[in-house]
């Protein structure tokens, strides 16, 4: 007679983008990772086998969908082809960076809107429900017809400001570095009782960007910088050039996701920036990394999301805080 196995039993498998993440995820949630063999032939073609029962389990699969996009795109569609041929009960799909989040709508004429494709393809495959961390635009949580738990790192980044022997509460500003980012800007301020500060950036892209002037009083104070994401790092370290130009004593910034392309790094480096505060929802390579950088990780709070969605209990309680009262 077969042995009985327990259904519903929470299983957390990780994909090959971010390892070191989901190992810390998987530790804060209380499980050892699943045991899967993910193999790429020298055609690109990607074979995914799940390598214990899941058959009644609910399943958390953590993946980025950062570089090589397309590649982990499709690890993260075959696994959970893969587990829902297998018969687990549920899939949540774990996605500590959601690519193609940029592609939101349409800027111009006969353009695609890739994010809303990408939230078709994993509902077609069979996902029950999304845990993302800080989409570029929230209501990307609204391409989906399943639940979204939408995570914030406000908490997370303010924490390391919060910490710091050298800032004070009184002479520090969060700037915006363009209007699009007054919202992120205002919650940040807000957890830090700090006024806010807006650069007048009109440029379209952050490779393009002109900052023209600095709304706001950042004379003599630590000025924080505030993105959900720094790509090129063009739009970062010139808008760190307009505030030191406008009287700023330092610059620092402050973003979720590190993407880093092409000479972002070395950008960085040779900018007035003091400290760049990231999370790790992206692996940096070794080639990618700087002294500039301090990485927060959002493991222990993908790890208590999990631990709460599979308890059904709600998870707001994991990015909400009462904000500071700003001085007089």
């Amino acid at each position: 007679m077969a042995e009985h196995v327990e259904a519903g039993r929470m299983k957390v498998f990780a994909l090959n983008s971010n390892r070191p993440l989901a190992e810390k995820i998987a530790k804060a949630a209380g499980v050892e990772l699943g045991k899967a063999t993910i193999k790429h032939f020298s055609d690109g073609e990607i074979q995914i086998s799940i390598d214990e029962s899941i058959r009644g389990d609910e399943l958390f699969l953590i993946q980025s969908v950062s570089d090589p996009v397309n590649t982990n795109l499709m690890e993260l569609l075959i696994m959970v082809d893969a587990a829902r041929r297998a018969s687990a009960e549920k899939i949540n799909v774990v996605i500590p960076y959601y690519g193609y989040s940029r592609a939101d709508r349409k800027a111009r004429s006969r353009e695609p809107i890739t994010a809303k494709l990408i939230a078709s393809l994993l509902q077609m495959d069979g996902v029950n429900r999304v845990i993302a961390l800080d989409l570029h635009a929230a209501q990307l949580q609204g391409f989906f017809d399943i639940p979204v738990d939408h995570l914030q790192s406000d908490r997370l980044l303010t924490s390391y400001f919060e910490n710091s022997t050298t800032l004070a509460d009184e002479d520090i500003v969060v700037v915006a570095p363009d209007h699009a980012g007054v919202s992120r800007a205002r919650r940040l301020a807000e957890l830090l009782g700090a006024p806010i500060a807006i650069i007048d950036n009109r440029s379209d892209t952050e490779n393009a960007a002109h900052p023209e002037a600095v709304i706001g009083d950042v004379k003599g104070k630590h000025a924080i910088l505030v993105d959900d994401i720094i790509d090129t790092a063009i739009r970062i370290t010139v808008s760190a050039d307009a505030l030191k130009k406008a009287g700023a004593a330092d610059v620092y910034a402050a973003a979720t996701h590190a993407v880093l392309s092409g000479d972002a790094t070395q950008r960085i480096n040779d900018s007035v920036l003091k400290k760049v505060v990231i999370t790790d929802s992206i692996q940096l390579p070794e080639d990618k990394q700087s002294d500039k950088f301090v990485v927060m990780s959002v493991g222990d709070m993908f790890g208590k999301a999990i631990d709460l969605i599979y308890h059904e209990e709600p998870v707001d309680s994991l990015f909400h805080k009462a904000p500071k009262r700003q001085k007089q």
